[in-house]
C-alpha cells in the first residue's frame, strides 16, 4: 500500500518539477501502457479456473448491476430535470 502512494507521490513531484518540459510522445506512452495492462489483467483471468468457471453467473450478475444503474440515473436525471424546469415553468 505504501509502495503503491509512494509510486504515485513521486511521479507526481516529478511531473510537478518537469511541468515546463514539452512531453508530445507521453500519451502514446500512456495509451501503449494502458493496453498491455488491459492485456495482461485477460491473461491473469483466464489463468483464474474459479474466475473462468464462474464466468456465466459473474455475466449476469454484471448486466443486472448495469442496467439497475443505467436505469437508476435515467430516472434520477429525468426528476432532476423535471425540478429544474417543468416545475418552475422554465423551458427545455
Amino acid at each position: 500500500m505504501f509502495t503503491v502512494i509512494g509510486l504515485m507521490l513521486g511521479g507526481m513531484a516529478i511531473g510537478f518539477l518537469l511541468r515546463r518540459q514539452e512531453f508530445s510522445w507521453i500519451n502514446k506512452v500512456i495509451t501503449s501502457l494502458i493496453w498491455v495492462l488491459l492485456f495482461l489483467l485477460g491473461v491473469e483471468v483466464g489463468g483464474n479456473r474459479q474466475i473462468v468457471e464462474g464466468l456465466a453467473t459473474l455475466g449476469v450478475e454484471a448486466f443486472t448491476i448495469t442496467l439497475a444503474c443505467v436505469l437508476g440515473s435515467c430516472i434520477f436525471a429525468w426528476g432532476l430535470w423535471y425540478l429544474l424546469y417543468k416545475k418552475k415553468g422554465g423551458k427545455a
